[in-house]
C-alpha cells in the first residue's frame, strides 16, 4: 500500500501531497516504475542531464540507453514515501524499491528539476 505521507528534506522545502505534484512528474514515475523506457525519455528536455548510481547520462540517446538499461537489469516495486517542493521548478519525490538487486531494499531519492513543463535535470540518490 503506498503511503500518502509527504516528507522535506530541509527546511527550505514544502512538503506536497502526491496529487499535487507536477503533471510531467507523476507520469515520468508511472511510466519509469513500469519500466517504459520511450515513455520516460519524452517527458525529458534534448539537452537534459541523468545522475544515477554515480554515473552522468547527458542528452536523451544516454539517457535513453541508461532507461533501456534501468528497465531490464532487476525486477523491483516501488513505493511511494513523499515529496517536498525546494523552488518553482525543483522537486524531490521519495521512493522505496523493493527488488532483487544488491541489497534488496532501498529508499531513493528523485530531485527534478523542470523546464516548460518537461523534466531538465533528475538526480537519484539513496
Amino acid at each position: 500500500m503506498e503511503s500518502e505521507t509527504a516528507m522535506t528534506d530541509s527546511s527550505s522545502s514544502t512538503p506536497v501531497d502526491r496529487d499535487r505534484l507536477p503533471e510531467v512528474i507523476r507520469r515520468y514515475l508511472a511510466v519509469h516504475n513500469a519500466g517504459e523506457a520511450s515513455a520516460s525519455a519524452a517527458l525529458m528536455t534534448p539537452d537534459a542531464q541523468v545522475i544515477d548510481d554515480g554515473k552522468t547520462y547527458d542528452g536523451l540517446p544516454a539517457i535513453e540507453g541508461w532507461l533501456d538499461r534501468a528497465a531490464s537489469e532487476y525486477t523491483y516495486t516501488t513505493t511511494y514515501l513523499g515529496a517536498a517542493r525546494s523552488g518553482p521548478d525543483r522537486w524531490t519525490v521519495t521512493q522505496r524499491l523493493d527488488g532483487d538487486f544488491p541489497g534488496g531494499t532501498v529508499d531513493l531519492r528523485y530531485d527534478f528539476v523542470l523546464d516548460g513543463g518537461l523534466i531538465s535535470r533528475l538526480v537519484i540518490a539513496p
